[in-house]
């Protein structure tokens, strides 16, 4: 047991100084935010902006805890609630893709809620019932790449005057 205690100490300790040693590089093309690459939520809370290897736990601890849509639906958990606006669209867009397409299939979710938050939309519904009916625009096939899909969600809610997603710029 003493054994297990002291490998997990060991890549703990590895993990940070991994962290600490990366990239200068990456650290100065990082963005000026409160959060890393895992984005907001409960992991940036808790591990920060930290460039490395830390930012997987970000990530892992994100996804389990659910706070990062939580988050940006409600501007909590670090995650700003600057307006969305495109270039936030796109970031959630990319950042959910197997999840965004698992909702947009069924035509709801929590992701085409976060999303019609960002994107300042009416009604979350709405979005889920207009990207559902473009599933196969949005999605042709499996290999699609994420620029594609991100496109191509951006013109759907873009183009439907009737979703209302104010903070899209055309």
């Amino acid at each position: 047991m003493k054994k297990c205690m002291s490998l997990v100490a060991f890549v703990s300790v590895v993990l940070a100084s991994g962290a600490a040693v990366a990239d200068e590089g990456a650290a100065a093309a990082a963005p000026t935010v409160g959060y890393g690459a895992a984005g907001c939520g409960l992991g940036s809370m808790l591990f920060g902006a930290k460039p490395g290897m830390v930012q997987i736990l970000a990530a892992t601890t994100n996804g389990t805890s659910g706070s990062q849509l939580f988050g940006i639906t409600t501007g909590t958990s670090n995650c700003d609630s600057g307006g969305g606006g495109t270039a936030s669209a796109k970031v959630f867009i990319e950042a959910n893709r197997e999840a965004l397409a698992k909702d947009v299939s069924r035509g709801q979710g929590e992701t085409i809620i976060g999303l019609a938050a960002i994107a300042g939309c009416a009604d979350s519904n709405a979005v889920g019932v207009k990207l559902q009916s473009e599933f196969s625009t949005v999605f042709p096939d499996a290999s699609v790449s994420s620029d594609n899909v991100t496109t191509s969600v951006l013109k759907v809610l873009q183009s439907d005057a009737a979703l209302a997603c104010s903070n899209l710029s055309t």
